[in-house]
C-alpha cells in the first residue's frame, strides 16, 4: 500500500526496493506508544525520518482545510493497491488466488474505531518502513515510474503525494496498519500516535490473505465519524466511480454498498445512451429537463483530461445568486477533488459536468488547485471549447440558439465586463446577441455591422431598464428616420457595466445615443434647413446661451440637438463622460456624491421650444418652460430633480394657463 500522494524531494528517503538491514531499520529507538501487543512479536521501535515532527504536524493541523478527506485518502490508497495487485497479477498469475480486488470501511461505536481494508497488493516490513516511516514518500509515486518502460500505461493509481495518508491524524489519536504482501507468508504491523515516532513488529497470526487493514482510533470529539449516513456520504461524494467495491459496514454489523455509480465519462461517446446522459445530467446538474448542450471530449495534447459538460435546457433558480459558484466537479482518475476549483469562468456557470485529469502533476494540498498552472491551462482550453460549440450552435441553429440565449445570455455577458485579450473578447461578442431598433428582434454583432452601408464605421447603442422604454426613448428618435443608422436596444442589467466606455467589434466602434456628439438628423430635414433665415440662426445661438445662464451649474451645456424629433428636449452625456446608467448605479453604491451635470439637448424645431425662441429672454414664461424642459429631461432618465415641489407648481402654472387660454 502507497500513502497517497506527491514526491518532495528528501535527501533522507531510501530509494526504489532496495533491501534494508536491521542495523539501518532500527538505528534509532522511539518512545514507547501503547500497541495491541497480543498479535505482535519481535516488536521494533522508529523514528520519522529527516524533521518529519514538523511535517507531520504541518499535515495533521494545516494541510487540509475539511477534515472528511482524510477517508477520500485513504480509500484512494486502497485503489491504488488493489490497482497494483490486479496490475502485477498479469504477470506473475500466482501472485494471487483472488479474481476479486475489494475496499471495506468497518465502524466501530464501542471500540471508537474506523477501519479501512483492502485486499491489494499489500505491505511487508521493509515497505511500510518506505511508504509510511519517510513523510512525502509515495511507493505509488515509485511504481509509476518502474511502469514508465512497460506498455501498461492506464493504471488508475492516485497517490503521487506522499502526505495523504498522514490526514487520518487529524480525526485518529492513534493509528494501526495491519498488512501482509502478495506472495509472501508474514504479516507486520505498524503503529503510530502520530508525535514522531512509530513501531513496527511481526503478527503472532497472519492476515488470511494479502492486503492491508488500516484502523483508526478516533479522538472523542470526532466519533461522528462512526455514524453510518455521514460516512455513506462522505464515501459517495469523493470515492463513488472508484474501480472496486466499497462496502460499509455499520457497527451492527450490517453490510452496504456504496459505490455502485459508474464513471460515464470515461466511457465512448458512441457507448453511451440518451437515458445514461439523461440519469448522469440530472445527478450533476440538480436541474430539471433535459441538457439542451451536451460536451463530451478527451484531450489529449500536452495537457490529458476528460469533459464531460452539460448545458440545461432550463434556467436554475440560483443563478443570479451572488453566493453561487461554478459546479464543474474536478476528478483525479475518478476520484472526487473539489467543485471549488473554478474550472470554467463565473459567466459560464450555467455548464453542469465534471472534468477528470489524468495528466495533472498533483499538489500537495489537493485544496489549492486553483493555484495550478496546468488548472488554469484546462480552464482556458474548456472555455475555449464552449465558446467554440456556443458559436456553431448559434451559426447553425439561430432559432434553438435563442432558447438558450433567453436563459443564459445575461450570464454570458457578464464576460465582457472581464479583462480578456481581443482574440477573446471577439469570440466571445461573436455568440452574444442583441435588440436591433430596426429588425425588432435580436441579432449578431455580425449581422448588425453587414447591415451598415459601406462606408460606415459607427455603430450605435442604447441602456435602458426595458425595451418598451428603450423603444419610446427621445434618445433614439431620429435613428428611426433613417435607413442607414440602427441602435442596439440593451436592457439587461449587465449592459450597464460593460458598454460603459463604448466598445468595439471587429473594427466598427459602437458609441451610446446618449452621447451628445451623436447626430441622427433626417437628411431631408437637414438639407431643408440649410435654406432657413441667417437671422433664425442667431436667435437660436442666443437662446441656447439664455437657456444654460438660467440653468446654470445644473447641467454641462445646452446643445441644438441632432437626433431629436418628436421630443422637445433630452439629456445627453458629454464627450468622454459616464454612461448615464453607469453614473446612477456609481451613485446608488455610494462610490459617487451625486450625479454630473448632463447636456441639455433642445428640439429647435419643437412647437414648445420654438414658442420659448419667440417669447425671448425677455418673457417670464421663456424661464419656465426651460426649467420645465429641464425636469422632464431628468424624469424620463430617472435623473433627481433637486426641488420636485416647484416642479409641480410649474406645471400646474402651465396647465392652468393653457386651460384659461
Amino acid at each position: 500500500m502507497s500513502d497517497d500522494q506527491s514526491n518532495l524531494n528528501n535527501d533522507d528517503i531510501i530509494e526504489g526496493n532496495e533491501t534494508i538491514s536491521d542495523e539501518e531499520i532500527t538505528k534509532v529507538a522511539a518512545e514507547n506508544i501503547v500497541i495491541d501487543t497480543e498479535d505482535a512479536e519481535n516488536e521494533e521501535d522508529f523514528q520519522f525520518t529527516s524533521d518529519s515532527n514538523n511535517v507531520l504536524e504541518l499535515v495533521i493541523n494545516s494541510l487540509y482545510k475539511n477534515r472528511d478527506v482524510f477517508l477520500r485518502e485513504l480509500i484512494a490508497n486502497a485503489s491504488d493497491a488493489c490497482e497494483k495487485i490486479r496490475y502485477e497479477s498479469l504477470i506473475n498469475t500466482e501472485l494471487t488466488t483472488l479474481d476479486k480486488f475489494t475496499i471495506t470501511v468497518k465502524l466501530n461505536k464501542e471500540t471508537g474505531t474506523l477501519s479501512v481494508i483492502d485486499t491489494g497488493i499489500g505491505m511487508n516490513k521493509t515497505d511500510m518502513i518506505q511508504n509510511l516511516g519517510t513523510i512525502a514518500r509515495s511507493g505509488t509515486k515509485k511504481f509509476v515510474e518502474k511502469l514508465e518502460a512497460s506498455p501498461e500505461k492506464n493504471l488508475e493509481l492516485i497517490g503521487q503525494f506522499g502526505v495523504g495518508f498522514y490526514s487520518a491524524f487529524m480525526v485518529a489519536d492513534r493509528i494501526t496498519i495491519k498488512s501482509r504482501k502478495a506472495g509472501e507468508d508474514k504479516s507486520y504491523m505498524w503503529e503510530s500516535a502520530g508525535n514522531g515516532s512509530f513501531k513496527i513488529s511481526e503478527l503472532v497470526n497472519n492476515l488470511e490473505t494479502h492486503g492491508t487493514h488500516i484502523t483508526l482510533h478516533l479522538k472523542v470529539e470526532d466519533r461522528g465519524f462512526l455514524d453510518k449516513y455521514k460516512t455513506e456520504n462522505i464515501i459517495k461524494t469523493y470515492s463513488s466511480y472508484a474501480n472496486f467495491p466499497i462496502e460499509l459496514i455499520d457497527s451492527e454489523g450490517k453490510s452496504d454498498s456504496v459505490n455502485e455509480s459508474k464513471a460515464l465519462w470515461t466511457k465512448s461517446k458512441s457507448d453511451i445512451t440518451d437515458e445514461e446522459h439523461q440519469e448522469f445530467f440530472r445527478d450533476v446538474a440538480h436541474v430539471g429537463g433535459a441538457p439542451w448542450m451536451t460536451m463530451h471530449n478527451r484531450n489529449e495534447g500536452n495537457i490529458e483530461y476528460i469533459n464531460l459538460l452539460y448545458i440545461p435546457s432550463i434556467k436554475p433558480f440560483d443563478l443570479f445568486n451572488p453566493d453561487r459558484r461554478c459546479s464543474v466537479k474536478l476528478y483525479i482518475k475518478k476520484v472526487f477533488i473539489t467543485e471549488e476549483g473554478d474550472l470554467i469562468p463565473q459567466y459560464l456557470r450555467f455548464v453542469k459536468g465534471v472534468v477528470d485529469s489524468s495528466d495533472l502533476p498533483l499538489n500537495v494540498s489537493r485544496e489549492t488547485l486553483q493555484s495550478n498552472n496546468v488548472v488554469r491551462q484546462i480552464k482556458t482550453s474548456l472555455t475555449n471549447r464552449v465558446i467554440n460549440e456556443l458559436k456553431k450552435k448559434s451559426d447553425n441553429e439561430s432559432e434553438d440558439y435563442m432558447k438558450f440565449w433567453d436563459n443564459f445570455g445575461q450570464v454570458l455577458k457578464e464576460g465582457l465586463c472581464e479583462h480578456m485579450d481581443t482574440n477573446e473578447k471577439e469570440k466571445l461578442f461573436s455568440i452574444c446577441r442583441f435588440y436591433s431598433l430596426k429588425k425588432e428582434k435580436y441579432i449578431s454583432l455580425d449581422e448588425y455591422i453587414g447591415s451598415l452601408p459601406g462606408d460606415k464605421t459607427k455603430g450605435y447603442y442604447l441602456v435602458s431598464n426595458n425595451l418598451d422604454s428603450a423603444k419610446n426613448s427621445p434618445q433614439i428618435e431620429g435613428f428611426k428616420n433613417r435607413d442607414d443608422m440602427d441602435v442596439l436596444l440593451l436592457v439587461d442589467h449587465v449592459d450597464t457595466f460593460w458598454t460603459n466606455a463604448g466598445f468595439e467589434y471587429q473594427l466598427t466602434k459602437f458609441d451610446s445615443a446618449t452621447n451628445s456628439t451623436v447626430a441622427a438628423e433626417d437628411k431631408k430635414e437637414e438639407e431643408e434647413s440649410k435654406d432657413d433665415d441667417d437671422n433664425k440662426g442667431d436667435l437660436i445661438k442666443e437662446f441656447l446661451k439664455y437657456a444654460k445662464d438660467t440653468l446654470g451649474e445644473k447641467v454641462h451645456s445646452v446643445i441644438e440637438s441632432k437626433k431629436l424629433v418628436d421630443s422637445p428636449a433630452c439629456l445627453a452625456v458629454a464627450a468622454g463622460g459616464m454612461d448615464i446608467k453607469m453614473e446612477q448605479f456609481m451613485v446608488a453604491q455610494k462610490q459617487m456624491n451625486s450625479s454630473s451635470a448632463k447636456v441639455l439637448e433642445l428640439n429647435v424645431k419643437h412647437p414648445i421650444v420654438k414658442k420659448a425662441i419667440e417669447y425671448g429672454k425677455d418673457d417670464q414664461q421663456t424661464e419656465e418652460i426651460i426649467k420645465l424642459l429641464f425636469e422632464q429631461s431628468c424624469i424620463v432618465e430617472n435623473e433627481d430633480i433637486i426641488d420636485t415641489s416647484l416642479f409641480i407648481k410649474r406645471m400646474n402654472a402651465l396647465v392652468l394657463k393653457g386651460l384659461i387660454n
